[in-house]
């Protein structure tokens, strides 16, 4: 059930990242970021008192779940519209998701907390409160509330330690938070793939082809970097902080990190999108942007979260400083060479990245 619901944030997904096709500029990356912040912020939350009810029913599960992907399709169907006619809709979406959360979270205080539950209703109960009311304001009352709603419940996690909220943190399973993760990244990587492959069809030709295959190798390069190496660093990661007790660590790595690296990876795929249909001309300043940076995006966050995993500074910066300051090279490039030249390189750096990091991994193996 919990795949099933994952399926509509691939629509979610989709819409806001054709809103970043093209050339984009900040109002665009700002939208795109605004709009899809609350809906991974929905998920995880969603991820996390799943993880934490083990002994939910597969039906209630499956109610729960159900409930939440009718709201979730409602949010994604309005995205496009949000910061217009459609706001409403987002609003009213995305209180009838914090309504759910909030019945879930009561469930599990009652069956493993005896502590008061005045968090879960500040929680979930006034932000719920809060997009409600905003699908009844005009434009900016309405986002001017969405924005205090995130704050509330960013802040109220960030400061878990100091509310009391990290006496439930023993009951976390690493394994299937680390699942989730993996799985959602397959979900970016999905839509990834299909916005290459419908570019391609959509303007069939060699130089497309070229393009899309250059563009295809570098998404693919990119799942193998994070399922070869990202997933085994993730569960071992999450052990480690979770037998040191740090609660603002798995936090850290688990709800906020993750998103930097989905906001890369989908605007690599927008960039690989918008240089398709002109494989030999230059690629518009957005999408060289949306392309470099994506990519700087992703190696920076993981580099953040082996850091905040207990690997060795020299260790990460030995391989996180260049691949950041390579990708982001990739942008005057656009400036001056075709499109195809551009993912030409990124490929070559991935090739090159993955070379070094099986090289090691060798090593490691071989010595004594």
């Amino acid at each position: 059930m919990e795949l099933f619901f994952d399926l509509v944030f691939v629509a979610f997904v989709g819409q806001l990242a054709h809103g970043i096709h093209g050339n984009p500029g900040f109002p665009e990356f700002g939208t795109f970021v605004l709009l899809f912040f609350p809906a991974w912020w929905a998920w995880v939350n969603i991820v996390s008192v799943i993880n934490l009810l083990p002994g939910l029913t597969s039906r209630s599960l499956g109610v729960a779940m159900l409930a939440a992907m009718t709201a979730a399709a409602l949010m994604a169907a309005a995205a496009p519209g949000a910061f217009g006619e459609r706001a409403w809709a987002f609003s009213l979406a995305n209180g009838a998701l914090r309504i759910l959360l909030l019945v879930l979270w009561l469930l599990q205080h009652r069956e493993h907390s005896p502590e008061p539950s005045w968090r879960i209703w500040v929680y979930n109960g006034g932000t719920a409160t809060l997009w409600l009311v905003a699908a009844l304001l005009p434009l900016p009352a309405a986002v001017a509330l969405w924005a205090l709603s995130i704050a509330i419940e960013v802040t109220m996690v960030a400061n878990s330690n100091r509310l009391g909220a990290d006496r439930s943190m023993a009951g976390i399973n690493i394994e299937h938070a680390g699942e989730r993760l993996g799985l959602f990244v397959i979900i970016v990587l999905g839509e990834s793939v299909f916005s290459i492959v419908t570019e391609a069809a959509e303007y069939w030709s060699p130089g497309a082809g070229l393009a899309a295959a250059l563009g295809f190798m570098t998404v693919a390069l990119l799942g193998w970097a994070f399922f070869q190496y990202g997933m085994g660093t993730l569960s071992a990661g999450l052990e480690h902080l979770r037998e040191r007790g740090d609660l603002t660590g798995i936090l850290q790595t688990t709800l906020f990190l993750p998103f930097i690296l989905i906001v890369g990876v989908t605007s690599l795929a927008a960039g690989i999108a918008t240089a398709i249909p002109a494989p030999f001309e230059q690629l518009p300043l957005g999408s060289t942007i949306a392309i470099g940076g994506g990519i700087a995006l992703f190696y920076a966050t993981n580099a953040a979260v082996s850091s905040r995993y207990g690997q060795p500074p020299r260790t990460v910066l030995a391989w996180g400083v260049p691949t950041v300051v390579l990708s982001l090279g990739l942008v005057p490039l656009g400036a001056t060479q075709p499109a195809a030249v551009v993912l030409g390189l990124a490929v070559g750096l991935w090739v090159l990245v993955t070379a070094y990091v099986e090289i090691n991994a060798r090593r490691r193996i071989r010595s004594p």
